[in-house]
């Protein structure tokens, strides 16, 4: 009798366990396989892949949509990069809005609106973050990934016990390996970060890339955050929009790329192409250690009475209060810090120009939302959509 009760119990144990492995299975999978639809703006002419600048990349889960907008009217050529970490998603919403909504009057812009796409098939563990989100527009809600910092281990197995920059040969943590700041320039024969790297370094070469432009957002507990991180090549066009916008709009910093710190985007790719590069951090109260519920509302409204409480005793660098840093605001940052860069960069490279139309000002993104500038996918013909 009681080995038959021992049976019982084992076996429910079981069934549960098998039950709780089969739902987060299916879980995973959905998510991993789930696709957003983006509307191409009337600017886009094309959309290519990455893959068509580096063959190895071609099929794998970082081959992203690569989205070209031309003016037609010669100038120089912008390529801005959006969830190079995928747990930042005001990058690669800023990305998106730009492919949707803007117009190019010179020039070319070149987006990538997930660059790290394994990055956005998988949530970190242990971290409880929601695998989506939904932003309200004016026809319904749109439907996001939520992603990781790192590429999927799914994609890119195993991971060294120290993991070796190349080509300076510097030390960094194992899992940078799949951190796609911190592979620069990276190389044909490496890791899938390390390959994506390499293909988006060829990318600026063959389409001839004036200036990159890397999005990112930060924890308020992090130094490097709310401000415009600027490769040596670009200095003067990074100080001006900083006190511009200083000035004039929000509070955004200014520091130069550190020299002896290798594997980023502001490092790496001025020093090995003709393209310097600048990195924009917004603040995500999301990311804070010190946060309370990890939830979808916390990743939209920024609010947080322990991110709060940890800003009262001092522990933070940038400010927050119980308004908090919503997605709408860290968006708009974004998108208006992008666009006074390319005014800047053409008053200072007339020979490479490169200007925008149309694209929302701050303030209407913040006071209508984000939502507000995502187009109907069901209101524009098959042929103007693209899916991430």
């Amino acid at each position: 009798m009681k080995a038959n009760k021992e049976w019982i119990v084992k076996s429910i144990a079981l069934a549960v366990w098998i039950g709780i492995l089969i739902s987060s299975g299916i879980a995973f999978a959905q998510h991993r396989q789930y696709k957003e639809t983006v509307v191409l703006g009337e600017a886009v002419t094309q959309v290519k892949t990455l893959g068509d600048y580096f063959e190895p990349i071609k099929g794998t889960t970082n081959d992203c949509n690569i989205y070209i907008l031309d003016s037609g009217v010669p100038g120089g050529t912008l390529l801005i990069m959006g969830a190079v970490h995928a747990e930042e998603p005001a990058t690669n919403l800023a990305a998106q809005l730009i492919v949707e909504n803007a117009g190019m009057a010179t020039g070319r812009v070149i987006v990538a609106i997930h660059q790290n796409r394994s990055a956005s098939t998988v949530t970190r563990p242990g971290d409880a973050y929601p695998q989506f989100f939904t932003i309200d527009t004016d026809w319904g809600e749109k439907k996001f990934r939520m992603g990781d910092r790192w590429a999927n281990p799914l994609d890119s197995w195993p991971d060294p016990e120290t993991y070796v920059h190349y080509p300076s040969g510097q030390m960094l943590a194992y899992m940078d390996t799949r951190n796609m700041n911190r592979t620069w320039p990276g190389r044909a024969n490496g890791s899938l970060a390390e390959k994506t790297s390499y293909a988006f370094m060829r990318l600026i070469e063959q389409e001839n890339v004036s200036l990159t432009i890397d999005l990112h957002e930060a924890e308020l507990e992090y130094p490097i955050i709310g401000t415009i991180v600027a490769h040596q090549g670009a200095l003067n066009v990074a100080a001006m929009a900083s006190m511009m916008l200083t000035a004039q709009e929000f509070p955004i910093g200014m520091e130069i790329s550190p020299l002896a710190l290798h594997g980023l985007s502001h490092r790496e790719i001025g020093d090995y192409s003709n393209s310097p590069c600048i990195l924009l951090e917004s603040p995500e109260p999301f990311l804070d250690r010190v946060r309370g519920v990890t939830d979808e509302a916390l990743l939209l409204t920024g609010q947080d009475e322990f991110v709060m409480k940890a800003g009262e005793q001092g522990l933070l660098y940038w400010p927050i209060d119980e308004n908090g840093w919503s997605i709408d605001i860290r968006v708009a940052r974004h998108v208006r810090t992008i666009e006074k860069l390319t005014e800047l960069w053409t008053r200072f490279h007339a020979d490479s120009a490169m200007v925008f139309a149309g694209l929302p000002s701050y303030d209407e993104m913040v006071e209508q939302g984000v939502g507000h500038f995502f187009a109907d996918p069901d209101s524009v013909p098959a042929d103007r959509l693209a899916f991430e």
